[in-house]
Formats: structure tokens, sequence, C-alpha cells
């Protein structure tokens, strides 16, 4: 077994304390963002990767339709419990003043910066004209920022977007928008590489980002395909964004922050986790993960996160062919420890990039952006 103290890394080196990115009054701890992603960033995941080295965590969308807000689904994700701040939660929807209404509603629940879904590709929203379908309107779109920073300024909470290029190769307006909305009040911008069309087919582009940050004063965050240390390096050169937020390439592997992190501070690669590491990690979020949807809930939406773990390890698709089958938590973790106990008699750390370049094959999420 490997023992050199030097790959017993387990935070990101911090990054100086004059070079962070603020959104708003909040100072951000790094420049490593973990995107908004439906039915993945719950309040355990986020804490997780927070732990693993990101500095920053927005929650899964939350929706503006009062006649949900008292329901278990929406009451999950408006959970914050623990969570280190700054407390960013994503609200959704069509309408200004039910998007400005969804706004006081997270703030009085612990939001500290509301953030407006303009990127979602996922039909389901997309058919409701919310999500990336408003860049298709454009007067509609700022009317709802216009809105929702009227409603968050006199509580002092920052107001930021997440946006696509656009809606279709013909119809890239986000420079366009990005300046309608600097001038509304956003604070800070998002930009997911591709047009909603694309959906995540297709390689992510950078040039549109990189107009964007030229555009407007406000920081912007680059987001699309970036899967490694060298990509996230590469992408922030490409643009000059501010920071860069990462989703798919987090599922299964939330120590990709602290990799990235350890490789722009010092221009070398970080050690593989060891497996008796992940199998930790893997147990406290399940664990963190059964207390906030219970039982019956919990094992079953745990499945896709034990799946993304194992994925492009040896032998993880027979695991988790019989991992599926379990009905209880407890049959659950025991499998998870038994499997990687195994693993840890054949090899002292998880495989370098442990399937950091497989994400356009992972099961989507409603709204993976």
């Amino acid at each position: 077994m490997e023992s050199d103290p030097r790959h017993r890394f387990q935070n990101p080196p911090p990054f100086p304390s004059d070079t962070r990115m603020h959104i708003g009054h909040f100072a951000m701890a790094n420049p490593l963002f973990v995107a908004p992603m439906a039915g993945v960033t719950d309040r355990p995941f986020r804490q997780l990767c927070k732990r693993l080295g990101a500095g920053y965590a927005v929650s899964e969308m939350v929706t503006s339709r009062r006649d949900l807000w008292d329901t278990l689904k929406t009451s999950r994700r408006a959970n914050h419990d623990g969570e280190p701040g700054p407390i960013a939660v994503q609200i959704a929807g069509t309408e200004a003043q039910m998007m400005a209404d969804a706004a006081v509603y997270n703030i009085e629940r612990g939001a500290q910066i509301i953030d407006i879904n303009m990127g979602c590709p996922a039909k389901k929203v997309c058919n409701k004209w919310a999500g990336s379908a408003l860049m298709q309107d454009e007067a509609l779109a700022l009317s709802i920022v216009q809105a929702v920073v009227a409603a968050c300024a006199p509580r002092n909470v920052p107001v930021t977007l997440k946006m696509r290029t656009g809606w279709c190769q013909a119809h890239k307006n986000a420079v366009r928008l990005a300046g309608a909305f600097e001038s509304a009040g956003v604070q800070m911008l998002a930009v997911h590489g591709r047009t909603r069309e694309q959906g995540y087919k297709g390689e992510a582009e950078y040039d549109t980002i990189a107009a964007v940050k030229a555009a407007v004063q406000i920081p912007v965050v680059a987001n699309g395909d970036i899967t490694t240390p060298e990509k996230a390096r590469d992408v922030l050169r490409a643009t000059g964004a501010d920071a860069i937020m990462i989703g798919r390439a987090a599922q299964g592997r939330p120590w990709i922050f602290r990799e990235i992190a350890h490789f722009l501070a010092t221009g070398a690669h970080l050690a593989p986790p060891l497996v008796s590491e992940v199998k930790r990690l893997l147990v406290e979020h399940l664990h963190d993960h059964y207390r906030l949807y219970d039982e019956f809930i919990g094992v079953r939406s745990a499945r896709k996160h034990i799946g993304w773990y194992v994925r492009d390890l040896p032998g993880g698709e027979d695991f988790r062919a019989g991992m599926n089958a379990l009905q209880d938590s407890v049959a659950q973790v025991a499998a998870v420890e038994q499997f990687f106990d195994g693993l840890n008699e054949k090899m002292d750390r998880i495989p370098a990039n442990g399937g950091a370049a497989n994400t356009r094959g992972r099961d989507m999420t409603e709204c993976a952006v």
C-alpha cells in the first residue's frame, strides 16, 4: 500500500484572497463551481463537493409555482441544513411576478444568492417556455430578470443567471442578452457552451463565452465539457472566464474539484483517491442521502449515485445490476462496502480519471446544465 504523505492531499490549496471572484458581497473560496443539476445537486451532493474542493454550489432548480412550494419534493430542494454558505438557490419559471415571489420564498428559507435558470434544455421545461426557452423571448427574459432583481435588491441578495449560447445555431444571442442582464442588475453570468438545440450533443464551444466575458464587467463562469484538470485550464485561458462550472463530470467523481484545484495551483496532477477513501466518501454520502429522503425514496434515488461511482471500475457494471435490486439501505450500504473492499484487494487507488472522459454517455438528469 502506498504511504507517501504527499499523496494524502485532502483539501485543495487555497487560492490567493486577492484573486477571488465575488458574487455581490460574497467572496468565492475558489473559481471551481458545481453546476445546478435537477435530481443531482441536492444538499448531500453539494456538501460533498464543497468538502472536496468546490468553491461554490448552486441548488437544483426550485419551481416558481406557488402551488408546488409545499410539496415534499420542493421542501427537499429547499433544504440547506448545515450547508456552508453562501447558499445559492436556482429558480425556474416563465412569469416575472411568480419568479420574484419565488425568490422571496427561497430567501426566507435561507437563500443568500438567487440564480435564474435560462439554461435548462429539458423538453418538459422548455415546452413550458422556461429554462433555455426564455432566450427566444428576450423581452420576457429581461422582464423576469428585472422583477427578480427588484425583489432581491432590498434584501441585499445578489441575483445570478445561467444560460446557453442561444436557442439554436442561427439564434445565438447570449452576448446581447448578457449586456441587458448586466444592466438590469445581474451580478454573475454562467454560460454553457451549447445552444438549447444541441442539448448535450456535439462539443461545447467557448468562443461565445469569451465574447460574453468581453462584453460585460460582471463575473462570467464557463460551463460545458470540463472533465479534466487540463480542460479546466484550457477553458479558463480560452474564455478569460472568472470561474468554471462542472456538472456531469462530478457525478460519481466529486473529487474532481480538488484535482483541478491542485493542478491549477501547482501544474502537477494529484494522485487518484485511495479506494478506501472513495468507499468512506460514498458511504457517508449514502447515509446523508437517506436522512434527507427517508428509506424508501432514499434507497431508490441513491442508485444513480452509486452507479456513477462504480461505472468505470472493474466489475462495476455487474455490481450495479445486482445493487439495483436491493430494497433497503442496510443492504445497499453493505453491498457498497463489500464491493470496495474487494476492489481494495486488487488496487490501492481508483484508476486515474475514472470515467472523466465518459460523461456524455451517462444517464441524463432532468437538467444537467
